[in-house]
Parts: C-alpha cells; sequence; structure tokens
C-alpha cells in the first residue's frame, strides 16, 4: 500500500494535505480498497462547518454506505465538482483526482497520524 509521507491521517481513513490553515481532505487507498466500487458520494456543502470525527457525508460503493468523517473542525470552503460526475476517482486516485473537499481549519486534533503511524494502524 502507497502512502505518501506528506499528510497527515485519521483512524477514520481519511487523509489531509494542511497548508496555511487549508486543508483538502480525501479517502486513503487503504478505505477506497475497502470499500469496492465507489459509485456516490454525499459530501457537505460549501459554507457547512464540520467538526473532527463526526460525519459530514457519506461514501456509497457496490458493498456498501459507509459515512464520511472530518478529520478537523472548520467550515467547508470547496467541493471537487468532478467527483460527482466520477466517484470512482477516490478508487483510481485517492491523494490526487479523488480528493473530496477543502475545509479552513479551525481545530486541527492532536490524534492525526504521519503516514509510518497510519501504515502501522492500517496494516
Amino acid at each position: 500500500m502507497s502512502i505518501p509521507q506528506n499528510l497527515k491521517y485519521s483512524k477514520d481513513h481519511e487523509w489531509l494535505a494542511a497548508e496555511d490553515g487549508l486543508a483538502t481532505v480525501g479517502i486513503t487507498q487503504h478505505a477506497a480498497d475497502a470499500l469496492g466500487d465507489v459509485i456516490y458520494i454525499q459530501l457537505p456543502q460549501v459554507g457547512d462547518r464540520v467538526e473532527a470525527g463526526q460525519q459530514c457525508g457519506e461514501i456509497e460503493s457496490t458493498k456498501s454506505v459507509s459515512d464520511l468523517v472530518a478529520p478537523v473542525s472548520g467550515e467547508i470552503v470547496a467541493l471537487n465538482e468532478a467527483i460527482a460526475e466520477d466517484p470512482g476517482a477516490v478508487n483510481t486516485d485517492p491523494y490526487g483526482t479523488g480528493w473530496l473537499f477543502k475545509v479552513h481549519i479551525a481545530e486541527e486534533p492532536g490524534d492525526l497520524l504521519c503516514a509510518d503511524e497510519y501504515i502501522a494502524f492500517a496494516g
């Protein structure tokens, strides 16, 4: 499993790339593989406030429906509009074109994992 070293990870299998108080969020390859073929993603809306560790959307695959959990608290400022047309991008490129949303970070939780910690956690 290829895990980018420059990202932070949640125990709910989301990743985030944070810079200057803005985080891009997606799901990890581990989560995408576990879900199977993703067919629909319900994202929060721009302007919504999300809380770290709380559900902010859903991801539907051919196997199941799973909660999308916010890895940080803050306000949603952008959505990956292309994901509605091609939700399978989270399977094929979860760390690139499969990103889900951007959030202005209000508070970053202390329980985010570095890549090596996530690898050990996810196994």
